[in-house]
């Protein structure tokens, strides 16, 4: 069964076995007593919920929640903070860098037991994160295109769709699947921090399947910078041995033994410059067709709408 997983950053550490004894019958903590271990930690283990104090040698409570919300992983993560003082300009600065929640030390266990349920609670009505990669699920995606649509401003939407995922999870099992599938997320959204604007957006369809929605003149930008990078890596999902074959053994959809080389990634793109949507599934069906298009050719590729709206 999965326990949430909750990481309790303080570099006090009476006050992080208080928080372990209070928790650690119904969560998976963790712990951190530094700003560098605190980011580090959250990358490795994608916490569900953070309890941050709002002072620490080397940083600040807020600095870190800032950090953490200019992230798309974990722009949602709840973070509950400490702070020994109370005072009203703490409560405003740490609101104001993106925490959720705040609690005065000290503190008793039943505060922050009924504190953390609160806002665990609260993320899983409002959050449709995708549980692999944190990103946001296709709920989210939809509202975030409706917007666009809404606001009529030029945008780009990008489909990505990993070809022979499939012979990966049959040939090495679903765990290393999954951690594929967290590897390009990661690196889909250090090319969106790289390559992207600040209104840009990424999402996590499901599966395989990733979007991102950024400007007209930065979408195929971005398309060659992720097959770039994604051939690059492809070949680490592959142990030594079929790396140095080239290939793997596994059976295809029709049930026949086949190889399959290293994998490739498919990208769709579509833009609104030369035309208009009304209606999310227009971009939706659009972006499939252009995937398709994409997985005909035998590498990595990226094909872009470039019809123009019949008046």
């Amino acid at each position: 069964m999965y326990k949430v997983k909750i990481l309790s950053v303080d570099d006090d550490l009476d006050i992080l076995d208080v928080i372990e004894a209070t928790l650690e019958d119904d969560y998976d903590i963790s712990k951190a007593t530094s700003r560098e271990e605190t980011l580090q930690k959250i990358k490795n283990i994608n916490p569900d919920l953070i309890i941050l104090d709002y002072n620490l040698p080397d940083g600040t409570g807020p600095e870190i929640a800032q950090t953490l919300r200019r992230d798309p992983v974990f722009i949602h993560t709840p973070i509950l903070m400490l702070t020994g003082r109370g005072e009203v300009e703490d409560k405003v600065l740490g609101l104001e860098s993106g925490v959720d929640d705040y609690m005065v030390k000290p503190f008793s266990p039943e505060e922050l037991m009924a504190r953390v349920k609160m806002l665990i609670n609260r993320s899983n009505i409002h959050l449709d994160a995708n549980p692999l990669t944190r990103l946001p699920g296709n709920i989210t995606i939809t509202k975030e295109l409706e917007k666009r649509i809404q606001s009529q401003t030029k945008f780009a939407i990008l489909y990505f769709d990993l070809d022979h995922f499939k012979a990966i999870n049959d040939h090495y099992g679903f765990e290393r699947g999954d951690e594929c599938i967290k590897r390009v997320g990661r690196l889909l959204i250090d090319i969106l921090h790289r390559q992207g604007s600040p209104t840009d957006f990424i999402g996590h369809i499901g599966g395989d399947d990733f979007v991102m929605i950024s400007v007209p003149e930065k979408a195929e930008i971005i398309a060659k910078a992720a097959i770039s990078e994604f051939d690059t890596i492809a070949p680490q999902f592959f142990n030594d041995s079929d790396r140095i074959r080239g290939y793997i053994e596994t059976k295809d959809r029709d049930g026949s033994i086949k190889k399959f080389s290293f994998p490739t990634i498919s990208i769709g793109i579509i833009s609104n410059q030369n035309r208009n949507f009304s209606h999310v599934a227009e971009i939706s069906a659009i972006g499939a067709e252009l995937k398709e298009a994409a997985k005909k050719i035998d590498k990595s590729a990226f094909v872009s709408d470039r019809r123009v709206a019949e008046d």
